[in-house]
């Protein structure tokens, strides 16, 4: 499943053309790389998104190509979730 697709169907993000966004400004990385939004997402992977000041870290354990909203957090685990330090967010622009 492609990485935009994942992050709506997964309700990470609300809509998948801020998915898109998103990964073509280098804030979504999966396994440590920048991503593009057409990558294919496995089981297993580390998806790291950075949307303004938060980052969430997530392990994908399923892959499902439609869910129910109840099921959506079944697909991934979160890892870890924080507030980017003001250094951190000099280097992102």
């Amino acid at each position: 499943m492609r990485l935009d697709k994942f992050l709506k169907v997964s309700r990470i993000l609300k809509r998948r053309t801020i998915s898109k966004q998103l990964a073509a400004n280098q804030r979504v990385l999966v396994n440590g790389r920048i991503a593009k939004p057409a990558k294919e997402i496995n089981v297993g992977d580390i998806i790291e998104v950075i949307y303004g000041e938060r980052v969430l870290k997530v392990r994908v354990l399923d892959i499902s190509g439609n869910v129910r909203k109840g099921e959506a957090a079944g697909l991934y685990e979160v890892l870890d979730e924080y507030i980017l330090k003001e250094e951190d967010r000099l280097n992102l622009n």
